[in-house]
């Protein structure tokens, strides 16, 4: 066994795996990474074994098992003490929750959402064209859209989204994440009472009079479904958006075959999800021996699934380190796999396709404010994205 390699590593370019990853890609598909705490854990690289894993059942989501890795502080502080819920817990009670969101989350009704965030996307881009170029596209664009349409689908007031957002962000980049958590807690908490008393027609308000009311749903899991939904939905689909842009931006022959025909949006969005890889590290604990490919991951084993080394799995893929959405080969595992698989990926395709194709259709000449190297992109986060993003056009 060859020295451990750390994990997580800041990227030196915004769109590609930190260079310290190579030996990982280079070695088995399964091997030793060393955490911020010291503890080693294994790291899956390969796709097939990543696929085999996510659904074995041995391969637990628990959060609240004391042998579950945490892969950073920011992680170890807001998840202290533990409140299991959705991506936190295995079945049968993950069934259980995630039966109570699938009705707002089916592609029907993902779809049914179109035209209000089309509606969404045009208020923005007619604000940033107003306001003239250059502008910074991070604050007037990738950050206010999510969190407009999420504010929509939950119920939540939008007019309270300026604290959502400052409180997001405090959450997974600032120093002390367990009073961003507690921030929004207690807002979501106060807004239960408001809920029983005027009910609406968001999820929140669902979960709150079907669920929580009849004592189906206990408050505190309600209220970390709810922080789960908006806090992961946003940070998400934001630094997609942008640091999709900064990437079209510095493939300039893949943009204009883009903007020749918008048609490949879609399969654009796809390739993007593969090659950027927002979030990585999807962490699980072995309940007990797992032998795979000759290699055994022992009971109370720590494992983390390298999404960025996975969706480039030179097996899968050819050319993996390429921008191509002309690939016949689309999976990908930015979304996960399994029973945890993301539950907002259509809302997510949505939102980055009404935004891509808008963006290239209203603003034909975007392109970068300043010099791509001075453009700073987050280094060491939960969420890899850029800070801030100025575009001209």
């Amino acid at each position: 066994m060859t020295e451990a390699v750390a994990f997580p590593q800041d990227r030196s370019c915004p769109y590609h795996p930190p260079t310290g990853y190579r030996p990982l890609a280079a070695r088995d598909p399964l091997a030793k990474v060393t955490l911020f705490d010291g503890r080693e854990v294994w790291a899956v690289t390969g796709h097939a074994e990543a696929r085999r894993l996510l659904i074995d059942p041995r391969m637990s989501s628990d959060r609240t098992n004391p042998a579950f890795p945490r892969t950073n502080p920011a992680v170890r502080q807001v998840r202290t003490p533990i409140t299991a819920a959705l991506a936190g817990v295995d079945d049968p009670v993950h069934k259980v929750q995630r039966r109570m969101l699938i009705p707002s989350f089916t592609l029907n009704r993902i779809n049914g959402l179109r035209p209000r965030i089309q509606e969404t996307v045009d208020q923005l881009l007619d604000a940033m064209v107003a306001n003239g170029s250059p502008t910074e596209l991070v604050g007037a664009f990738a950050q206010p859209l999510p969190s407009m349409t999420l504010c929509h689908l939950l119920g939540v007031p939008y007019e309270d989204h300026d604290f959502f957002e400052e409180q997001t962000i405090r959450l997974t980049n600032g120093p002390r994440p367990l009073e961003a958590k507690a921030a929004l807690m207690g807002y979501l908490d106060a807004l239960i009472d408001k809920k029983r008393q005027e009910p609406g027609e968001g999820l929140f308000d669902d979960l709150v009079h079907q669920q929580f009311l009849p004592g189906n749903l206990e408050r505190e899991v309600l209220l970390e479904l709810v922080w789960v939904l908006l806090v992961a939905g946003h940070d998400t689909s934001a630094n997609m958006i942008s640091l999709g842009t900064f990437t079209l931006l510095q493939h300039p022959e893949r943009l204009a075959e883009l903007r020749a025909d918008l048609s490949l949006v879609p399969a654009a969005v796809e390739e993007l999800l593969r090659y950027l890889t927002i979030a990585d590290g999807l962490p699980r604990v072995a309940t007990a021996d797992i032998e795979v490919g000759g290699t055994t991951i022992r009971k109370d084993d720590g494992v983390v699934f390298l999404a960025s080394l996975i969706n480039r799995d030179g097996d899968l893929h050819e050319r993996p380190d390429e921008l191509d959405w002309h690939r016949s080969h689309r999976d990908h595992f930015s979304f996960g796999f399994g029973i945890h698989q993301c539950l907002g990926q259509n809302l997510a395709r949505a939102l980055l396709e009404i935004a891509f194709r808008s963006l290239l259709e209203r603003l034909p000449g975007l392109r970068l404010a300043v010099p791509a190297q001075e453009v700073p992109f987050k280094l060491g986060q939960v969420f890899q994205g850029m800070v801030e993003l100025p575009v001209a056009w």
